[in-house]
């Protein structure tokens, strides 16, 4: 492993950082369109510094991001918390969509493969009982907020209605076409910049289509589900690379080299954005 991620060309690997900064920007020009229906139109810059502060703090603690971007808005742009996470929940429910899109493409391309691996590594059991404990939490929380007055019912449907029409700004945008066409130019950029990650690696440079849209999607399901994929991304890279007869090293190789690049970025523009953000915004909140 170790060889084979001293041998990997780095240009190529600074290239897939380089489209992924790009997918960050285009994130950070869609948000305008689901605050524009609500009456604010942030800096480009304020959202990109959000986006980045956000990618950062999912670092420590999963989806913990989500907040702190609406944190931000609420901040330097006097964007309301309620509306701005309302606005964030509704992207990332657009984003859920598109990995269930892409998945349902891996499926196709290569359904025997991934349906074996995911069937073999997915603890079915586990995730149906910690689903019907998360329900029915759920459906207490609702009762409470349906049929208790208490000062804090009060407080948390205030929040919701916040967060509702922050949500639901995505039906009430004029732009519809062109939210769609950056939410899929984002996606795109995300599958280019592994492909290009790909090519740093000779064993790995000549992958089919069908295989890398798999193992894209096996690495975007760690991102989703847990702290941006810290220990878990280069272990799923290497399984389904080895499903595909990849040798182990290679896999392990360009697992930790795609996600070591992207976390120094992250690390990067996440911590310059925290330091930044109160010096471009000084005398102008």
């Amino acid at each position: 492993m170790k060889l084979h991620i001293k041998g990997a060309n780095y240009w190529f690997v600074g290239l897939s950082v380089i489209l992924s900064v790009l997918s960050h920007v285009i994130r950070a020009y869609r948000w305008n369109f689901m605050l524009a229906p609500l009456g604010y139109a942030p800096k480009l810059a304020n959202n990109f510094m959000a986006v980045s502060v956000a990618y950062l703090m999912n670092l420590f603690i999963p989806k913990s991001g989500e907040v702190s971007r609406a944190l931000v808005l609420t901040k330097y742009e006097n964007v309301p918390f309620d509306k701005g996470f309302g606005t964030v929940i509704s992207e990332r429910i657009v984003d859920l969509i598109l990995l269930i899109l892409f998945t349902l493409l891996a499926l196709f391309l290569q359904f025997d493969v991934l349906y074996a691996y995911l069937a073999d590594v997915v603890p079915v059991k586990k995730l149906m009982l910690f689903g019907s404990i998360g329900l029915l939490l759920l459906l207490i929380f609702l009762a409470y907020l349906k049929f208790a007055k208490t000062a804090l019912s009060l407080k948390i449907n205030k929040l919701i209605s916040g967060l509702k029409e922050g949500a639901l700004s995505i039906l009430k945008m004029k732009q519809k076409g062109a939210f769609l066409f950056w939410s899929v130019a984002i996606w795109g950029l995300y599958i280019a910049s592994f492909y290009t990650a790909t090519l740093s690696l000779g064993e790995t440079s000549g992958i089919s289509f069908g295989i890398i849209i798999t193992t894209f999607v096996v690495g975007s399901f760690t991102f989703g589900f847990t702290n941006s994929g810290f220990g878990y991304y280069p272990a799923a890279i290497m399984g389904i690379l080895l499903v595909f007869g990849i040798d182990e090293p290679v896999g392990w190789a360009l697992g930790w080299i795609v996600w070591t690049s992207h976390m120094i970025y992250i690390i990067a523009s996440g911590g310059l954005s925290f330091l930044l953000l109160p010096f471009y915004n000084k005398g102008q909140s």
